[in-house]
């Protein structure tokens, strides 16, 4: 691929039209020649899912089948292992080499967390980092702790054209479109047998009726 690819990654608990737009949006505004998503199989920042690291996988797929610019991984959910991200940028370059770009796709509160991950310095040397954020509410250095607001002040592009001329290293900003979606909302909604309809694809849904996913015991 002579484009940057794009790397999503998160726990999908569930995946809603939040996570598909700011992949779409990724596309665009970075100039990526696609998105692949990789569920986690066992998110070590978080309790365990209610539902199991398969069916996550499977909302995934179904939510993301009508796109060909998006592709799913599976290996985090196959291995026994926690899932960090420095482990799967370290197979994604065993499998796809040194000189194809990468670029992880995070957003602003998760990147202001970033200096808390596993190796978080050596993402950087595997993968370039995009930021989504909020239009109008640009990246703070301010907000960030000092280590990371270093790195970014040092790493930060103003150009994307930048991401397709290494492999990584660089950090980069974009806005995307603001919906007041999260999964933690669609949860409580189903939980309480309200509609979550409009907040995520029929397909996933569909499949979350199916399979009695998210309510109260």
């Amino acid at each position: 691929m002579s484009e940057p690819l794009g790397i999503f990654g998160g726990t999908f608990d569930p995946v809603h039209f939040g996570h598909l737009r700011l992949a779409e949006e990724s596309i665009g505004h970075l100039g990526l020649g696609g998105v692949r998503w990789i569920p986690a199989g066992q998110p070590p920042h978080r309790g365990a899912p209610q539902v199991t690291a398969a069916q996550r996988l499977e909302m995934v797929r179904r939510s993301t089948a009508g796109n060909a610019r998006f592709s799913v991984d599976a290996s985090e959910v196959e291995a026994a292992a926690p899932s960090y991200t420095i482990h799967t940028l370290e197979r994604l370059r065993r499998e796809l080499g040194s000189t194809q770009s990468l670029v992880l796709l995070v957003g602003a509160d998760a990147f202001a967390g970033l200096a808390s991950w596993h190796r978080w310095r050596d993402i950087l040397a595997l993968a370039h980092i995009a930021v989504s954020h909020r239009p109008g509410f640009p990246v703070e250095m301010a907000s960030l702790p000092d280590e990371l607001a270093s790195e970014f002040n040092a790493r930060r592009l103003s150009d994307v054209a930048g991401l397709k001329a290494s492999a990584s290293g660089a950090i980069v900003t974009f806005a995307m479109t603001q919906l007041a979606i999260s999964a933690t909302q669609i949860r409580k909604l189903l939980a309480n047998d309200l509609s979550a309809r409009y907040l995520l694809p029929d397909a996933v849904l569909d499949y979350i009726q199916t399979n009695s996913l998210y309510r109260n015991s």
